[in-house]
C-alpha cells in the first residue's frame, strides 16, 4: 500500500506513518514546517514535502488526514478530483489495531498519553515486544510508535472528534470524563458520555474504569466495568507514601493484597495512571512479576512534566496541560519541590476552550508563587470577542496575582528571563508553542551572559 499523510509531522500522524513504514508500506507526506519527527520518518524512507501543494500528492495512494485538515487544502482537493480514498487518521489506527493482536486501548479526557505510554514501556522492558501507537514520545524508548511481533498492541484512543467509536479494543481503560473539546461536544459532558456509551456498547471490551471520577461514575450507571480507585473499587491503591524520589503504594484487588508498587512519577494523578495500567495488564493475563519492576523506571512521557532545561540554578519543565484539571494535576505534583519558587507560564489553547472553561481556568493555579499568561494559541480557530489573555488576567488578578506577557514565545522569554533567579522552578503549560519556552529562555541566558 502507498499512503500520503497531510500534516505528517503531528505526533499522532507521525506515529501512524512510522508504523506503516515498519510494515513495508510506501509513505509520503507534507507539513508546513520541518521537525525532528519528520527527520526520523525520512530516515525510515518516507518522502516528505514542506508546504501543502497538490503536486505533493501521488496519483495512486490512500490519503490520510485528521479533523484539523480543512476542505480547501490543495492536497485534499486534488485527492477528490482523482477519486482517491481519503481516510481519517482514526481509520488507519482502527485498521492497524484489528490485525490479530490483543488490543489494549487507553481513553478518557486526561491521562491517555501517559497511561498508553507507560503500558507500552513496561511491556517493552519486560521483553514482550509490544506494538504501539501513542500520543507522545516515550523518552526512554525514543519513539511514539513501534511495530513488533509480540502479542500486544496498545494505543491512545482520542475522543476529541468522536472517532473513538471506530475502535474495538479487547481491554480499554477509561481514565476520567470531563467537559472538553466543546467545539465538537456542544452539550459538554452529556455529549461525551453519549459517545462513550456508543463506543463501549458496540465494541464490548473488558472495561477498566476510574471509580473516583464523577464523570466516569455517571457512565458506570449504564455500563458495567471493572473499577480502580483509591477507596471503593475493585483495584485500590492504599498506604500511599510520597517521597522526594519515589512514590510507593500497595495494590489491593477486591480487598485482598495483590502487590506493592513503586513509581518515580510525581502526583496523585500518576498513582491513578499507574494503577490503571496495572489493572489493564492484570486483566490481559500478563505476569505481575514480569512487569512490576519496570513501573519504577518509567520517567514519564515527553511534554508531561518533562525537565526541559537547567541553567543558573533555574529549572524549566515543559507540560502539555491545557485543561484546568490537567493544570491542577501538574501543579500539585510541583509541591514536591521544597522551598522553591514556582513560576507557572500558561499559554491558553483555543479560544473555545478558554471561553467554555473560563472559571475553571481561573481556579487552576493554586500552590504556585507566580502566574504568567501568554497570548492564546489559536490552533486555527478564529478569535472570540472578549475572550483573550488580557481579560483573563484581569479576572485572575481578583483571585491571585498574575501577569500578562504578550507576543510570541521568544518575546515572552525575553521579558521573563531577567525576572528569574536561582532556585526558581518554571513550568510551561499548554499544547502550543509554549513547548519552546525552555529553549528560548536558554538563548536569552546566553545573550545576558555574553
Amino acid at each position: 500500500m502507498k499512503y500520503h499523510f497531510i500534516a505528517i509531522g503531528g505526533i499522532g500522524m507521525s506515529g501512524l506513518a512510522k508504523y506503516l513504514l515498519e510494515n513495508g508500506c510506501e509513505v509520503t507526506g507534507s507539513d508546513i514546517s520541518d521537525s525532528k519527527y519528520l527527520e526520523k520518518l525520512k530516515k525510515l524512507g518516507a518522502k516528505v514535502y514542506i508546504g501543502h501543494n497538490e503536486d505533493n500528492l501521488p496519483d495512486d495512494c490512500v490519503v490520510v488526514a485528521s479533523t484539523a485538515i480543512k476542505e480547501d487544502n490543495p492536497e485534499i482537493q486534488k485527492a477528490k478530483k482523482l477519486g482517491l480514498k481519503i481516510y481519517h487518521r482514526s481509520d488507519v489506527l482502527a485498521e492497524l489495531s484489528s490485525q490479530g493482536k490483543f488490543f489494549i486501548g487507553f481513553s478518557g479526557t486526561h491521562g491517555k498519553t501517559t497511561t498508553s505510554g507507560l503500558c507500552a514501556y513496561v511491556l517493552e522492558k519486560a521483553n514482550l515486544k509490544p506494538s504501539y501507537v501513542v500520543g507522545g514520545i516515550i523518552p526512554e524508548l525514543g519513539t511514539n510508535a513501534q511495530s513488533q511481533d509480540g502479542k500486544f498492541f496498545c494505543a491512545e484512543l482520542d475522543e476529541s472528534d468522536g472517532t473513538i467509536v471506530k475502535y474495538s479494543p479487547d481491554v480499554v481503560v477509561v481514565n476520567n470524563l470531563e467537559a472538553d473539546h466543546l467545539d465538537f461536544y456542544k452539550d459538554g459532558l452529556n455529549s461525551i458520555l453519549e459517545t462513550f456509551e456508543k463506543f463501549l456498547s458496540s465494541s464490548k471490551p473488558k472495561i477498566i474504569a476510574n471509580n473516583d471520577d464523577k464523570g466516569v461514575q455517571r457512565l458506570l450507571e449504564k455500563i458495567p466495568a471493572i473499577t480502580y480507585g483509591l477507596n471503593n473499587a475493585d483495584y485500590t491503591a492504599q498506604n500511599i507514601k510520597y517521597g522526594e524520589d519515589f512514590t510507593t503504594f500497595d495494590i489491593y484487588f477486591k480487598g485482598e493484597f495483590l502487590t506493592d508498587m513503586k513509581i518515580i512519577l510525581k502526583g496523585v494523578h500518576n498513582v491513578y495512571n499507574s494503577l490503571a495500567v496495572f489493572a489493564a495488564l492484570h486483566n490481559s493475563n500478563v505476569d505481575i512479576d514480569l512487569i512490576k519492576p519496570h513501573f519504577a523506571t518509567f520517567e514519564g512521557m515527553g511534554r508531561r512534566f518533562q525537565k526541559a532545561a537547567e541553567f543558573d540554578g533555574i529549572t524549566v519543565y515543559d507540560d502539555y496541560a491545557h485543561h484546568p484539571t490537567e493544570i491542577k494535576a501538574t501543579l500539585s505534583a510541583s509541591k514536591s519541590f521544597k522551598d522553591k519558587n514556582i513560576v507557572a507560564v500558561f499559554q491558553p489553547h483555543r479560544f473555545t476552550r478558554l471561553s467554555s472553561l473560563w472559571d475553571e481556568f481561573l481556579n487552576a493555579f493554586d500552590g504556585v508563587d507566580r502566574v504568567v499568561v501568554t497570548d492564546v494559541y489559536a490552533a486555527s480557530e478564529k478569535p472570540i470577542e472578549g475572550i483573550n489573555s488580557q481579560n483573563f488576567v484581569e479576572d485572575l488578578n481578583k483571585i491571585r496575582p498574575a501577569e500578562y506577557i504578550s507576543g510570541d514565545i521568544e518575546t515572552v522569554a525575553e521579558k521573563l528571563r531577567p525576572t528569574l533567579k536561582s532556585g526558581d522552578i518554571v513550568i510551561g503549560l499548554g499544547a502550543g508553542t509554549i513547548t519552546n519556552l525552555a529553549k528560548e529562555l536558554m538563548e536569552k541566558t546566553w545573550t545576558l551572559q555574553s
